[in-house]
């Protein structure tokens, strides 16, 4: 068994968090990220968990929202996995299963049956993590667009 405490985050988290979703999502300015973490700070339908060892260190957090529909899924409302990260050195010790554990049961407290997620096509290390806790994919996308002139 893992001895990590896994709890709710709050506005004593943000640059501990901010600092993980910079790795996360590099591509996204800090003043988006900053926006999306206080939307969720504010929603109810929206939460975020952190995963930390004794002592206080943070190694990971999870993101969940609830959406009205996701793909592959039959049920209404589902739990989605908007966010999922675990630091490198504290990868397979169960401390994403511990995450995704916490927003389940919270999805659960909200009235869902089922939960979702997504991961890039490239990222093998996403697509693993979810096999090894019980996710199958559903649906492979390709998103296309075309600039209107």
């Amino acid at each position: 068994m893992i001895n990590v405490n896994v709890r709710k985050g709050g506005p004593q988290d943000r640059a501990d968090w901010l600092g993980m979703r910079r790795t996360l999502w590099d591509d996204c300015p800090d003043d988006e990220q900053v926006r999306e973490m206080d939307e969720i700070l504010e929603s109810d339908l929206e939460e975020v968990f952190f995963a930390e060892w004794p002592g206080g260190k943070l190694c990971g957090f999870l993101e969940v929202a609830l959406r009205s529909r996701a793909d592959g899924c039959e049920t209404t409302p589902v739990g989605y996995i908007e966010g999922w990260y675990v630091d490198p050195d504290s990868r397979r010790q169960g401390v994403g299963r511990a995450l995704v554990e916490a927003a389940e049961d919270w999805a659960r407290s909200k009235g869902c049956r089922q939960m979702a997620s997504d991961a890039e096509l490239w990222n093998d290390i996403s697509y693993q993590a979810h096999g090894a806790i019980g996710y199958r994919e559903t649906a492979r996308l390709v998103l296309f667009k075309k600039d209107l002139t």
